[in-house]
């Protein structure tokens, strides 16, 4: 009874926090690929929920949700986490990745900012897959609280597994925008 007790107290309490965070939903759109993503919390401290579908037209899907905590540090906001992600190569075989990272956010002043993120899954932590390598970063203008609008880079990469080729969902530069609630 204490352990039910404890865990549905732990889950109202997470919730309570996560519901207090914005929503925002955006996409990315590059040369040869799509991004497109949502988010809960991402621009406060605390809990961060995010869940994004790459599509590469040359190289498959990677699609996932992911967790994590964001620490105010001075003027940085610097997030901690991890992503559960199902991958679809092209050329390979469909399989997850559980890549571990984090991520940075500095603002230059009230409406541009500069971010930056990486993760990385080991072939210990995917499968179908040698590894899974994802980067991005860019500058964020935001002309008004509820839009923004992104340049950014992105690097997403399957390294191929049993003789596959490696797969490349993302390697460009992107012009992006997003939505806040």
């Amino acid at each position: 009874m204490k352990k039910t007790l404890l865990a549905g107290s732990a889950a109202a309490l997470m919730m309570a926090t996560v519901s207090a965070h914005a929503i925002g939903v955006n996409a990315e759109i590059g040369q040869h690929y799509t991004n497109l993503g949502f988010g809960l919390g991402t621009t406060t401290s605390g809990l961060a929920l995010t869940g994004n579908w790459a599509h590469s037209d040359n190289d498959g899907d990677v699609a996932g949700l992911g967790l994590g905590y964001n620490i105010g540090l001075g003027p940085f906001m610097a997030t901690v986490g991890g992503k559960a992600l199902y991958t679809s190569p092209k050329n390979g075989s469909d399989g997850y990745a559980v890549p571990v990272g984090g991520g940075l956010q500095l603002p230059l002043g009230r409406y541009v900012s500069l971010y930056g993120e990486g993760y990385y899954a080991p072939d210990s932590l995917s499968s179908g897959i040698n590894n899974y390598k994802e980067a991005n970063g860019g500058i964020r203008f935001t002309p008004i609280s509820l839009v923004s609008v992104d340049v950014g880079y992105r690097y997403q990469a399957l390294e191929g597994k049993d003789g596959h080729r490696d797969n490349v969902i993302a390697d460009g530069a992107y012009i992006g925008g997003a939505v806040n609630f």
